[in-house]
């Protein structure tokens, strides 16, 4: 059997029981924090003034959102190579396509967030070199030879295109975690427990119906002898 094809064995072992495999759950995670870090240190360095503090901050920012490209095309080929698990949510007409459409969003923010930021930092007068991580050297795009006009209108259009992932996000990121909390609390899906990493006396909340009313408890005067 190949590599290919015992990878594939092994990931559907976890996919045929509802869940995704942990390769899966580390790309999903781990991007998550990646994410939510580079939304929060955006806004942060938006409010540093000019100077070398800021040249600073945006370094920290290159060297956490390139990692973001990186793990975006790893998730992607692992998607295509690994078809995640059909569970609950699947089976939930309109709901499971606002789903998938949610997805779609999701993508083009882990592409073209990490690339207009590439873009803008490429384009603008030699501010530093990047590292991927903060250590690994990255190259600029090629656009150190191109009419200054032009390279300040990538510029403005990187930004732009980062401006309107950045509220994307912010508008999707609450409805995605939203979905998943109710799926989860109180339709009783199986799509979170399937990213969670798994354990194994975890339940599965489905066999726990939710509002059960309390036993009845008799008082020790009215107790039966």
């Amino acid at each position: 059997m190949s590599v290919v094809g015992a990878v594939q064995r092994w990931a559907r072992g976890h996919t045929e029981q509802s869940r995704y495999s942990p390769v899966g759950i580390a790309f999903h995670w781990i991007m998550a924090f990646l994410i939510l870090f580079q939304l929060g240190w955006g806004f942060y360095a938006s409010w540093v003034p000019a100077g070398g503090d800021k040249l600073w901050v945006y370094q920290v920012h290159s060297a956490a959102g390139l990692p973001v490209l990186v793990l975006a095309l790893g998730r992607l080929g692992w998607r295509i190579l690994i078809p995640g698990p059909i569970n609950d949510a699947d089976r939930q007409g309109w709901q499971t396509q606002i789903a998938y459409a949610m997805h779609y969003v999701f993508y083009a923010a882990f592409f073209g967030l990490p690339l207009s930021g590439w873009a803008m930092w490429s384009s603008i007068a030699a501010p530093g070199p990047l590292y991927l991580a903060g250590f690994i050297p990255w190259p600029q795009m090629p656009f150190d030879q191109m009419p200054l006009t032009l390279r300040w209108w990538i510029l403005d259009a990187a930004e732009d295109v980062h401006l309107l992932l950045v509220v994307t996000l912010l508008a999707v990121i609450p409805l995605h975690v939203g979905a998943a909390l109710k799926h989860h609390f109180w339709d009783r899906h199986d799509v979170l427990r399937g990213m969670l990493p798994e354990i194994p006396d975890m339940e599965d909340p489905r066999e726990d119906p939710p509002h059960r009313p309390p036993e009845p408890r008799s008082h020790p005067e009215t107790a039966p002898g």
